[in-house]
């Protein structure tokens, strides 16, 4: 019985073996240089967002502070012709508590209510248009809302405004609409745009009758 040998391997057969070979080597190089390049895209996302943590932590903006310390209620009539003549003068003091921020305020603007009715707009007096108060700083700024408007009260609201009268003191709230920016060294974050709510009760001076003195009051802020 004659041997029976395998055929020789040649080149070619060499060449078709190692084919799959370099292939499979350069599948796993691409596998491995997306895996390194994924960690480091992820690791760099991650220190981004600890960065940002901790610089939030850091200058974190609070919310200012607004105080009505004074408040001179001169006029405040109803008359028959529903018309309502007013005098009023607000004494504000406002303190930033930020210890990195400075704060613009360039726009105050305030707008006085009676029994829920806006009777007179304002902006608040300020040195200039957009005032820049420093860190932990406290400024001092007036309101005046002085002249007569037309407001038609209905029985109760005219019940009231008698009462009032009769008393002295009127229940007048005071909205206040802001548009501000923070400001960290050189530079400026965006607009935001709080809005504040004084709930005061003045007496009219002009009144015979002595009655209690006004009580300074902290207005709510929305920040």
């Amino acid at each position: 019985m004659a041997d029976t040998h395998p055929p020789p391997i040649t080149a070619a057969a060499n060449d078709a073996v190692s084919v799959p070979s370099k292939e499979r080597l350069s599948t796993r190089c691409c596998y491995c240089l997306c895996k390194t390049l994924w960690i480091f895209v992820v690791l760099i996302i991650i220190l981004v967002m600890l960065v940002i943590l901790v610089l939030y932590i850091i200058i974190t903006p609070r919310s200012f502070r607004f105080h009505v310390t004074d408040a001179r209620l001169t006029q405040f009539e109803y008359t028959a012709n529903s018309t309502l003549r007013y005098n009023l003068v607000l004494n504000i003091t406002a303190s930033n508590p930020n210890k990195k921020l400075k704060i613009y305020y360039d726009v105050v603007q305030a707008h006085a209510l009676y029994e829920g009715v806006r009777f007179a707009t304002t902006d608040v007096n300020m040195p200039w248009n957009s005032y820049l108060q420093d860190k932990k700083g406290t400024n001092l700024f007036s309101a005046v809302f002085s002249g007569q408007r037309v407001m038609v009260f209905d029985r109760d609201q005219v019940s009231q405004f008698d009462e009032d009268n009769k008393d002295g003191v009127f229940p007048i709230d005071v909205k206040i609409r802001f548009t501000v920016r923070f400001r960290l060294e050189d530079f400026q974050f965006g607009y935001i745009y709080p809005r504040g709510m004084c709930e005061l009760r003045v007496p009219l001076t002009s009144t015979e009758e002595k009655v209690a003195p006004f009580k300074p009051s902290k207005c709510q802020i929305d920040f």
